[in-house]
């Protein structure tokens, strides 16, 4: 059972004319009414008219307030004044279109007997009282089941706004989470790629405050070594927000390059690529697999420097793509290379599950670091 419906005041012009007119309607009948009652009407009834109908489409002024309340006060007036009786019929509509369907149709129910009482009170002749019987229910169900209908439709308008208005609230938190998710992309890459430049960069000069020194030739092609990492780090981060905009071309996801790029940095690292090209995987599987060996090279190379690194990759369509990377735990590093926070074994994790995969291990085994990471690979 639906609940009643609380219209207030009249606050729109439409509201305010609908009000008026109805009142008018019902002062003009009540005229009427009481025009025709001077020739065939005296004493009592007389009063009871006048008073009645002005009562009445009092009571009809305040109806849309109190629905019910004001319609029973109009039917109850409607049985000595006949000229209340279209006043009644407005508010027992008003009580159908803001009352929920038991109460319209008590209130129905109570104008079809008022209009009974008062035609066996006062017969309107030309017909039989059976007939205006019939007439005065076919009337009040009129009244009652049109009042219910709009009711009805205006809450399903109602209902519908309301899921338009959720729609677009539900639309707008997407918006926001993608923007959140571009955010946290954007955070990602730039720690993926500025981890691994900076490292090297960490690590060269490092090994020139160790080696202070050295030959000035191999100062010269430190920094030369240092001048290229920064050069290409500005490149690498120029190219972030046109990764995130559209996917990059596969064919500079080339991890041989990547390989001997960290290899002229002294790091010794023996790759097994198993036949697997990244060119030829699809395009999320590519990147998260690339990102994910340039990382774990970089937290080798940070976290255990001078140790040689084994890089494997095997895998075939349909049964995913399996990297490996192993180093032996540093004993004696002799270059200081700055310590992360595991934002990037986080960063690998967060990676392989967008990409649909998992890392299945990341610590140390039998004396060295161990990082496996699994990805789909689909057809």
């Amino acid at each position: 059972m639906t609940a009643d419906v609380r219209p207030g005041p009249a606050r729109t012009r439409r509201d305010r004319a609908i009000r008026v007119g109805g009142v008018a309607c019902a002062l003009a009948a009540a005229a009427v009414v009481v025009r025709d009652d001077l020739g065939a009407a005296s004493g009592w009834w007389l009063v009871a008219d006048v008073a009645g109908g002005a009562a009445a489409c009092g009571a009809l002024w305040l109806s849309r307030r109190w629905p019910a309340t004001m319609a029973l006060v109009a039917v109850a007036l409607a049985v000595p004044a006949a000229s209340a009786s279209v006043a009644a019929g407005i508010a027992t509509l008003m009580a159908a279109l803001y009352r929920r369907s038991i109460v319209a149709i008590g209130v129905g129910a109570a104008w079809v007997a008022a209009t009974l009482a008062r035609f066996w009170l006062r017969p309107p002749g030309l017909a039989p009282y059976p007939v205006w019987a019939l007439v005065a229910v076919l009337f009040g169900v009129a009244l009652t089941g049109w009042g219910m209908l709009a009711r009805a439709r205006r809450q399903l308008v109602l209902s519908l706004a309301e899921r338009v208005r959720r729609a677009e609230e539900e639309q707008r938190r997407r918006v926001e989470r993608a923007r959140h998710a571009e955010r946290l992309a954007i955070a990602r890459e730039m720690h993926d790629v500025l981890a691994h430049r900076l490292s090297l960069l960490a690590l060269h000069a490092g090994a020139l405050e160790f080696n202070a020194r050295a030959d000035p030739e191999e100062v010269v092609e430190a920094a030369a070594v240092v001048r290229s990492s920064a050069h290409q780090a500005l490149q690498e981060l120029r190219q972030v927000i046109s990764v995130l905009r559209e996917a990059p071309v596969l064919a500079e996801l080339d991890l041989r390059t990547l390989v001997e790029e960290v290899r002229r940095a002294g790091m010794a690292v023996e790759l097994h690529d198993g036949g697997v090209r990244l060119p030829e995987l699809p395009g999320a599987t590519a990147r998260a697999a690339y990102r994910i060996v340039q990382e774990g090279l970089t937290n080798a190379r940070k976290h255990a420097p001078g140790v040689p690194v084994s890089l494997r990759l095997d895998g075939r369509p349909d049964g995913g793509l399996a990297i490996e990377v192993r180093n032996p735990m540093a004993r004696n590093p002799t270059v200081h290379a700055p310590r992360g926070e595991g934002a990037g074994l986080a960063g690998m994790r967060e990676r392989a599950e967008l990409a649909g995969g998992r890392v299945e291990q990341a610590g140390v085994e039998q004396g060295e670091f161990r990082l496996a990471v699994w990805l789909p690979w689909p057809v």
